[in-house]
């Protein structure tokens, strides 16, 4: 066998630019939808949390009959306090009531900045922000989809 006739080993140049094309587009696709899919995720921190705090809202009610509205509210009511401000890793959780009514808001943080989800008294629940790419939902829920879907 004669040097000219030896194999060579290796990719040539446009095998090489193929394949990073290829990662590239795959990359592309896959990013995006990963990214969707942690923020999907996330939303039940904040839905599991007001559904606690509701609870608490309403058991509160039962013992006292009324939510909040007086000074002893800041003390009393675990899940109203004047300040409330309590946080989860992606959510801060804010409350204003009255003596009849109250309203609890969850107000997405870092990376679900620009989600604003709320319940109220009559179990009615919200979603009163979303992030850009995102839809508000239609009706009154909240939204566990970027299509708005509830």
């Amino acid at each position: 066998m004669d040097a000219s006739m030896k194999k060579q080993a290796g990719f040539t140049l446009i095998e090489l630019m193929i394949t990073v094309a290829i990662i590239g587009i795959l990359a592309a696709v896959a990013l995006p939808s990963y990214k969707d899919y942690l923020m999907r995720g996330r939303i039940p921190d904040a839905i599991s949390n007001l559904a606690t705090k509701r609870v608490q809202m309403e058991q509160f009610f039962q013992d006292n009959r009324s939510y909040c509205g007086n000074a002893a509210c800041t003390v009393a009511a675990p899940a109203c306090p004047a300040s409330d401000t309590a946080s989860s890793k992606y959510f801060t959780f804010s409350c204003t009531a009255t003596a009849t009514t109250y309203t609890l808001t969850a107000t997405g943080t870092g990376a679900m900045n620009g989600f604003t989800y709320s319940v109220n008294q009559a179990n009615t629940k919200a979603t009163t922000s979303v992030p850009g790419g995102w839809t508000l939902p239609t009706s009154g829920c909240w939204a566990v989809r970027k299509s708005g879907d509830c």
